[in-house]
């Protein structure tokens, strides 16, 4: 936009060149004649300043008001540059708070998830409260039971005696008959080997004629009260046994191991394909190796539908050297495995069928502990994530350092049976792995982490 003054010139020049004209004009008039001109230019002199003043007015005018809307487009532009950079902050503010929510969103499922885990182990636990309950009972009802039976032994011990002085004098009569020749014959009278079965009365043998020499003397009371300290009721279901442990001896052709060196998270192995069928039924045997305070987890078995359907799970809060043989999440039972932790090599088979839920563990040759109903009638699922030396929180993943297995397995091996007593023990003493076995530590594929894959000629030679 021009200025005032560059406005104003044109009407200026306009103005003089009438004012000129004019003036050439009255000189050519009379004198008389001229007046009323310079009245007239006067009183347009008069107006020209004051359209000046008020043209000067206007255009002072309309400079203010272009001086504020070019201050007023400034500030538009600063508002429209804030408005960008605080769209720009919350955009980064909404981003960040996205992520937050998603990490509170795992969280809670996971703390969610592992809730409802506590929960179910705590049911179980009160299950396996009351079982122990009905067990103790049954105990105290067994003990009560060989309080008779150690009264009833110590009546027939006062009883062998009294017999054994009646058979003496039953012989001396018979001997004082023989003498003296007179009177019928009477039979021959023998105490009876002290047994279990016949030793509250003496045994009565008929003969033709009368024995000629004393009975021998016996010491009954001794071998019964022998007879009846190994008749005891043999360790049944249910029950879990203290067992010193067992150094193998040479044991070769186990195959690979696996060394878990410490508790990080990255070591795992990973058993592909894992399972392709259903299980009904279980073994799984291996070497086992470690010094730990724990012995952590040694096989886990996951699912979409529930991450814990087969897991051989220890952790630092257990007992140590117990592991939960979980089936199926929420049931589960505690093996006792505290010798485990020498530092020795030691075998081990824990095995289960859905018929009517039975289970054992084998260590070392020995059966340790047993059982039944646990999950019967229940099916494995196929389609699993298989894992060593971890458990999974969700499949393949999920690990946890307090629950990883720090140590050494070999000779690793899973059936879709139940292997007999006779197969365990060639085990454990390295002859011929069992028939068909679906997954063995070479199907190890993966493994992740610290974990080192072996091949030694005999186990004590492994590292």
């Amino acid at each position: 936009m021009g200025s005032p003054t560059g406005r104003a010139l044109p009407f200026f020049l306009i103005l003089v060149h009438i004012y000129l004209h004019g003036a050439l004009s009255q000189a050519t008039r009379p004198v008389g004649q001229r007046k009323p001109f310079f009245e007239r230019l006067r009183r347009l002199e008069e107006q020209f300043r004051k359209f000046q003043e008020v043209t000067l007015t206007h255009l002072q005018g309309i400079a203010s008001h272009y001086n504020l809307s070019v201050d007023i487009e400034a500030r538009f532009r600063s508002l429209a540059r804030e408005s960008q950079a605080v769209a720009l902050v919350l955009n980064q503010s909404q981003a960040a708070v996205q992520e937050e929510l998603g990490h509170l969103r795992t969280w809670v499922r996971r703390t969610q998830r592992r809730g409802r885990k506590a929960d179910h182990r705590l049911l179980a636990l009160s299950a396996t409260v009351s079982e122990g309950s009905a067990r103790r009972a049954r105990e105290q009802e067994t003990q009560r039971a060989q309080g008779d039976v150690r009264a009833l032994r110590d009546a027939l011990l006062r009883l062998t005696p009294l017999v054994q002085s009646q058979g003496a004098r039953l012989a001396a009569l018979e001997g004082q008959l023989r003498v003296e020749g007179t009177g019928p014959t009477i039979p021959n009278v023998t105490l009876a080997p002290s047994r279990q079965s016949n030793l509250s009365a003496p045994q009565l043998q008929g003969g033709g004629q009368a024995s000629r020499a004393p009975p021998e003397p016996r010491n009954p009371p001794l071998d019964f009260a022998h007879r009846l300290q190994g008749a005891q009721e043999p360790w049944g279901l249910g029950n879990q046994q203290a067992w010193p442990p067992e150094s193998p001896g040479e044991v070769c052709n186990v195959g690979p191991a696996l060394i878990f060196p410490n508790a990080s998270t990255m070591n795992v192995g990973f058993l592909r394909p894992g399972f392709l069928t259903g299980l009904r039924a279980l073994s799984i045997c291996s070497w086992v190796r470690t010094a730990a305070d724990h012995l952590g987890t040694l096989l886990s078995y996951a699912t979409e539908e529930n991450d814990n359907k087969l897991v051989l799970h220890g952790r630092d809060s257990l007992a140590p050297g117990s592991v939960h043989f979980v089936i199926g999440d929420p049931a589960f039972r505690e093996l006792p495995l505290q010798p485990l932790l020498d530092g020795r090599w030691h075998h081990v088979c824990v095995i289960w069928t859905s018929i009517l839920g039975r289970y054992w563990l084998h260590v070392d040759r020995r059966l340790v502990a047993t059982g039944s109903r646990f999950r019967e009638g229940y099916e494995i699922p196929p389609g699993g994530s298989l894992v060593l030396g971890q458990e999974q929180d969700h499949v393949g993943g999920g690990f946890d350092s307090s629950e990883a297995f720090v140590g050494s397995m070999a000779g690793l091996a899973i059936w879709d049976r139940v292997l007999v007593p006779g197969e365990v023990s060639n085990l454990a003493m390295g002859k011929v792995l069992p028939a068909g076995a679906i997954l063995t530590l070479a199907n190890a594929t993966s493994v992740g982490g610290f974990v080192q894959r072996v091949n030694c000629t005999c186990l004590q030679l492994c590292p």
